[in-house]
């Protein structure tokens, strides 16, 4: 699979997921790391030419949550509303997953990540 071809196929499954978590264009902006809204546009339809690295580990992240969330929580709208959520754990202190994300960016995904594999164990 070249890197273009897993690009475009992260991107789909990154769009899939935010449109069950039910976030804005800003939001998922945030997620991505991407400042410029056409550039957001241009990836949702499919153009996935040069886009870069950290991206890709940005969707990774996404990705590892999401499926942390649906083995955690049983209800499927349990699952996917849990980023919005607020959440009394000390990492959120009250707030919803998805505010420590827009505030650190990838060291918050990073966060939510371990927090919730943590939950796992």
């Amino acid at each position: 699979m070249t890197e273009q071809e897993l690009a475009g196929s992260g991107l789909r499954t990154f769009f899939r997921i935010v449109e069950k978590w039910q976030m804005s264009p800003e939001q998922q902006s945030s997620l991505l790391g991407c400042e410029d809204p056409r550039t957001l546009d241009s990836w949702r339809r499919g153009d996935c030419a040069g886009v870069p690295d950290v991206v890709l580990i940005r969707i990774s992240y996404v990705l590892g949550i999401y499926k942390a969330l649906h083995t955690i929580f049983p209800n499927e709208l349990q699952a996917d509303g849990w980023i919005m959520r607020p959440n009394s754990a000390p990492l959120f202190a009250g707030r919803p997953a998805i505010d420590l994300v827009a505030e650190e960016g990838i060291d918050g995904l990073a966060a939510v990540r371990k927090y919730l594999d943590a939950q796992l164990v």
